[in-house]
């Protein structure tokens, strides 16, 4: 076997992956994944063993490959592979959709499922069929001929699109640097930032430091330096990515109408009234009305905690930082020498604390005192960079029960945030069983020369959010790939468990267990950690009705009703939620990947849909005792195990025994 994306069933070989690999290797497995679907389709086999596994098998062959491209080309992009990504991608959704349209098959799976014998059949067997099945009628294979031609070719198109959005956001954000060479500039930054500033300067052959639109490079200017105008150009920069405010060839406004008009008319297509109720017909909430109610409410509960807090914001704007007229660059700024007169927390103080080695063993001892596993480092598993990093998961029984890659820093080709993407699937054939594998990426600072990365407790909180991502794959016992951890799981439940452990980094002794000083290994003092804790819900009603604001947006725009040009919609939503409004110039939209060239399209009202049943899922652990090893043996066995095999709304009953309690959200954010 000469192309190392050709071997599904072990870990990927990145250091042998060319870009000029990817085209053969899809021409192999597309190949041998057509065979598979006509032989089945033409001797119509009955029976999940020989109906359901061939099929299984060989999708499973098909997505080892492109998860590996995917995530190179998320972690390590370069122009060649840029290029092999994008005619991959174009080549893979053109087959998927004649295969989702592949109406023999199609019926063929309708009759499995209809056979007396598939009532028999093991819970995941069936589901795994039934979401089959209701994917092949979302793909529209029930349609006219030329009508399905028409959503093959819309398809084909919005995938290009959303890989072209989020490559101009990659670009845009790197085409940008400022070079400073007098330190006064940067008066108020922390030692670590200037050093990762001067060590992207000497990247470039510069002396000095060199300021760029990495989301650490970006925090560290708007929270902490003093210089407003410095703090003004990156804030502006930022805020016009990817957008005609911008360099003219990384502008998304084109991209973003044509990605409406054809997610409408694809809508359209499948009957559905519009992009939204399409987006609902796999997730948890029944239509849009009652999770624009449910958004507005919560905004109706937030604005006015929001309001408040705006007004002493400037107040001591104008009092205590000489700042009379509060512009959006001075907000974290200001808001960070508040938190630290109000509470004496400052978040250059607190970073100290949490230098990224010690955060991952306390993260370590969390995971074996509340799940009983372990991380075990292995150093003969092939990766893609010097960042990355392999972790066996080992039970208490000591076997291997996953496996996990670790990329914690950001860097050039890399694109921003923080996510959670699954690199192997747990998979049972026969008499061998194949352990999942996940991917854990996330942006922090890199180490800067002598100073190792220091990571904000925001930042200690995105770790624990995409740990609670990963656990629900690795914990999987659900041997039907396409339903086993996060996959087929409704979309606005999936973050469940994310924001769930994100509330680990509020107790003491787990924060103080991933803490130590980078200069002196001292802990994190009791009195800081009562300081941070009084502050916990400083600003908490402004955060949240930003995100509000975000998710009615999504809503919105795709719903149609007040137009299509997302400049104007999402003025209208701040007309409506929010407390803060960015200047005229900014452009918000044209840098936002989650719903133009990720999942949530329609559907970003998931995470406060979901932070509902995190809220009060976590309640559970706190009335238990917090890092409470019975409570975290339920949370896994009926939540994270089950993967798609059963409803979220069922599995949370079974978790809590009851329905989730709305008050546990307004009692995290510090509104009840």
């Amino acid at each position: 076997m000469t192309n190392p994306l050709l071997d599904p069933l072990t870990l990927p070989r990145f250091a042998e992956i060319a870009p000029d690999q990817i085209d053969p290797a899809l021409d192999t497995a597309i190949a041998d994944h057509a065979a598979t679907i006509a032989a089945l389709t033409s001797t119509r086999p009955t029976g999940f063993a020989n109906a359901w596994l061939p099929y299984e098998r060989a999708e499973t062959a098909l997505n080892a490959i492109w998860f590996t491209v995917s995530h190179l080309h998320g972690v390590a992009d370069t122009p060649e592979l840029r290029a092999a990504h994008a005619e991959g991608q174009k080549r893979l959704v053109e087959y998927n959709m004649r295969v989702g349209q592949n109406r023999e098959l199609y019926d063929m799976l309708v009759a499995l499922s209809t056979a007396p014998a598939f009532a028999e059949l093991p819970t995941a067997d069936r589901v795994a069929v039934e979401h089959a099945i209701r994917d092949f009628s979302l793909a529209g294979v029930a349609l006219e001929p030329e009508a399905r031609e028409r959503f093959k070719a819309i398809s084909i198109e919005l995938s290009a699109l959303s890989n072209e959005f989020g490559s101009a956001v990659l670009d845009a954000t790197e085409a940008w640097s400022e070079h400073i060479t007098d330190p006064a500039d940067l008066a108020g930054v922390s030692e670590a930032d200037m050093a990762m500033f001067a060590d992207a300067a000497r990247a470039k052959g510069l002396g000095g430091w060199r300021i760029t639109l990495q989301q650490p490079s970006v925090s560290a200017i708007l929270t902490f330096a003093g210089n407003r105008d410095l703090r003004a150009r990156v804030y502006r920069a930022f805020g016009t990515r990817a957008a005609d405010q911008g360099p003219g060839e990384f502008d998304n406004s084109a991209r973003i109408a044509r990605i409406l008009e054809l997610r409408r008319e694809a809508a359209a297509l499948l009957g559905f009234t519009d992009p939204v109720a399409w987006s609902l017909a796999t997730k948890m909430a029944p239509n849009a009305g009652e999770v624009i109610a449910f958004l507005r409410d919560l905004a109706r509960r937030a604005r006015p905690a929001a309001e408040r807090d705006l007004v002493k914001l400037k107040a001591f704007a104008a009092s205590d930082c000489g700042i009379d007229d509060l512009q959006p660059w001075d907000n974290a700024f200001v808001s960070n020498r508040l938190r630290r007169a109000r509470y004496a927390v400052d978040a250059q103080e607190v970073r100290g604390y949490f230098p990224v080695a010690r955060v991952m063993a306390g993260l370590q001892t969390l995971l074996q005192r509340l799940f009983g596993i372990r991380l075990v480092a292995r150093d003969d598993v092939s990766l893609y960079h010097p960042d990355a990093r392999f972790f066996d998961v080992i039970g208490e029984d000591n076997a291997v029960i996953a496996g996990l890659y670790l990329d914690l820093h950001a860097r050039s080709g890399k694109r921003g945030g923080a996510w959670m993407a699954e690199a192997r699937p747990r998979l049972r054939d026969g008499n061998t069983l194949i352990v999942p594998v996940a991917y854990l990426v996330c942006n922090f600072a890199p180490n800067g020369g002598e100073t190792p990365s220091l990571l904000t407790h925001d930042d200690v909180t995105t770790l624990l959010h995409e740990t609670g991502h990963c656990l629900h794959l690795l914990f999987t016992k659900v041997d039907r790939p396409s339903i086993a951890g996060t996959n087929g799981v409704e979309w606005d439940a999936v973050e469940l468990p994310s924001q769930l452990m994100e509330d680990f980094a509020w107790d003491r002794k787990v924060l103080t267990g991933m803490s130590g000083h980078y200069k002196t290994n001292a802990p994190l003092p009791a009195d800081l950690f009562d300081r941070m804790v009084k502050a916990r819900h400083f600003q908490a009603a402004m955060f949240l009705v930003r995100q509000i604001e975000f998710a009615l947006f999504d809503l919105l725009l795709h719903l149609g009703t007040m137009g299509s040009d997302p400049m104007e919609v999402i003025e209208a939503v701040r007309d409506e939620v929010a407390v803060i409004r960015p200047p005229e110039w900014h452009r918000f939209p044209h840098a936002f990947s989650h719903i133009f060239a990720g999942g949530y399209a329609a559907g970003y009202y998931s995470y406060l849909w979901a932070e509902l049943l995190a809220a009060d899922g976590f309640m559970a652990f706190a009335q238990a005792g917090l890092v409470d090893r019975a409570t975290g043996d339920r949370f896994r066995s009926e939540v994270l195990a089950r993967g798609a095999t059963r409803p979220a709304a069922e599995s949370f009953r079974a978790f809590r025994d009851r329905d989730p309690n709305p008050d546990a959200m307004l009692i995290r954010h510090g509104l009840m």
